[in-house]
């Protein structure tokens, strides 16, 4: 059998861009699923909205 050379043929360039690519497909693949589910966590449920503008003071309990 004949012997295996190692063949280097990439740029360092393109080695540095592979690392990026897993990394753009996760990105994307996130916003893709945002954008479908367009849906606000106090939408549904019944969840409750604090208004920061209407600050009321907090009462303490006395013992502490």
């Amino acid at each position: 059998m004949g012997e295996l050379q190692a063949v280097n043929d990439i740029s360092p360039f393109t080695a540095v861009l592979w690392i990026f690519y897993p990394m753009a497909v996760l990105v994307g693949v996130e916003l893709f699923l945002r954008a479908i589910n367009n849906n606000d966590d106090d939408d549904d449920d019944g969840g409750k909205g604090i208004r920061v503008s209407n600050m009321q003071p907090l009462t303490v309990p006395s013992g502490s």
